[in-house]
């Protein structure tokens, strides 16, 4: 029995129709009405779990699950020993450097050393500032990062940014972005070694 770690919120949706089209139908897990965690796939061949976007790798990494559909991001954040295998392009959005509109920062470079910086990132976020020279002292913050620059707790924010709706509202603006990120289909390394064919069938068909 194939188990697939599927992440809860905005890539839910679109997860489940890619499975689907690759013959696993989680169709059951969009049910308003459902409470389960572990759901069967309609076709009996597959489980689904039903996590947090951040636990995936970590299921996956473990062996509880044999796949999963976690964003890039989540995935440059933990740095968890799970194969990357498909780049599945829904969920786009970018992780970027952003400040107060009225700051007349420009580039991540010209932020003062040893400024605060808040992130739920801080993994990225340090290997950034790292990589520019740029000493930062980091505010990790699971909430609303926005409030960083408006409260005065932090110069600079790392965070995704989608729309940049939530950033203009705000009074923010983004001036330099770390990298893209984009749903990934990911699978445990030992299960993918030991596979007879099953997994490899699964992932052919959501690559193409």
């Amino acid at each position: 029995m194939i188990t697939v770690a599927l992440a809860k919120g905005a890539l839910l949706k679109d997860s489940v129709t890619r499975f689907a089209k690759a013959g696993l139908d989680f169709s059951a897990v969009l049910d308003p009405d459902n409470r389960q965690l572990m759901v069967p796939s309609s076709c009996g061949r597959a489980n689904a779990l039903l996590v947090r976007n951040g636990d995936v790798p970590v299921y996956v990494a473990y062996g509880q699950a044999q796949l999963g559909v976690v964003g890039y991001d989540v995935l440059r954040e933990q740095q968890m020993p799970v194969a990357q295998l498909v780049d599945l392009g829904f969920g786009g959005c970018r992780m970027a450097v952003a400040v107060k509109e009225t700051s007349g920062y420009l580039r991540a470079a010209e932020l003062p050393p040893h400024c605060r910086v808040a992130s739920k990132f801080t993994n990225c976020a340090r290997q950034f500032f790292d990589e520019l020279d740029l000493p930062v002292d980091l505010v990790h913050l699971t909430g609303s990062v926005e409030l960083g620059p408006i409260t005065g707790i932090a110069e600079a924010i790392v965070d995704l940014v989608a729309t940049g709706r939530t950033l203009k509202d705000n009074g923010l603006i983004a001036i330099e972005d770390l990298f893209q990120s984009t749903a990934r289909l990911v699978g445990h390394p030992l299960s993918l070694r030991l596979d007879r064919g099953n997994l490899q069938e699964i992932i052919e068909a959501m690559r193409s």
